[in-house]
């Protein structure tokens, strides 16, 4: 029976606690989580102690001894950043470096400037088998609502007075990310003749995108160097352009809807 992959999570927070590893355990059966840490040892127990329902093996890690403790384990092959947006370029970096792949929680960065630099220093990070995959999670480019109504306007695009439409619901017990917050999609086709055929799609981009990164991260391994190709829709550079085009979006508002040139990468 093959290795499953092992993976840590940066981070501790109730982003981590609600979200992530509820999402994690939805597809445990791919890989191990070895590791859970966080600057204080407080938060990463806290942490560790929701995540032992699923992972019974998974272990403590924080401050700089234990973030280098995570970097130096050359049996961990992933890592999963999930802390707040100005410092997760800089953890994800030394990552990298030390040879780890990443999936990082969004935004990519804070600022432009940031995105240069980072892509810089990402592209002189090489590493034996090979440049590690860096990620950004949390797209919807994921979501299946959003896959299909692309297939939609694909298929009708040739046709007039035709309507996709994507309405989104959230449903929650708690206002503040509990376990029971839901977003729902609805994907609308209204043809010309005043006809809708709807269906009906629960959020679940996240999961993907999980699995994707794991099985990525699996592959990229076995291809010893030989340039893997990761899936492009999480790649750091795609979420560079998510952050370029809301940059110009929010210029362009400041100067009354002025048009701006959009940062290309």
């Amino acid at each position: 029976m093959a290795t499953l992959p092992q993976i840590a999570v940066l981070g501790a927070g109730i982003f981590v606690k609600t979200q992530y590893i509820p999402r994690l355990a939805e597809i445990s059966h791919l890989f191990c989580l070895k590791y859970i840490w966080s600057r204080s040892e407080e938060s990463s127990r806290r942490a560790v102690e929701i995540a032992k329902q699923h992972f019974p093996g998974v272990e403590c890690k924080w401050g700089d001894q234990g973030l280098n403790d995570i970097m130096q384990d050359s049996s961990l092959i992933g890592t999963a950043v999930v802390l707040a947006g100005q410092v997760q370029v800089d953890i994800s970096l030394k990552l990298l470096k030390a040879g780890k792949h990443v999936i990082q929680e969004k935004p990519a960065a804070t600022s432009i400037p940031e995105i240069e630099t980072a892509l810089a220093s990402y592209k002189s990070v090489s590493t034996n088998p090979g440049q590690p995959i860096w990620a950004v999670a949390e797209n919807y480019r994921f979501e299946p609502a959003f896959v299909e109504s692309k297939k939609l306007v694909a298929g009708v695009g040739d046709m007039m007075n035709v309507q996709v439409i994507i309405e989104g619901s959230m449903n929650s017990s708690n206002p503040y990310f509990s376990s029971s917050w839901r977003r729902n999609f609805e994907v609308s086709l209204y043809s010309a003749d005043g006809q809708c055929k709807s269906t009906f799609h629960p959020f679940c981009g996240v999961h993907e995108e999980l699995k994707i990164f794991i099985h990525d991260i699996v592959k990229a391994n076995l291809k010893q160097g030989n340039g893997y190709e990761a899936e492009p829709r999480s790649s750091f550079v795609e979420g560079a352009r998510d952050v370029a085009v809301l940059e110009a979006m929010l210029e362009s508002g400041s100067k009354g809807g002025t048009l701006v040139n959009v940062k290309k990468f």
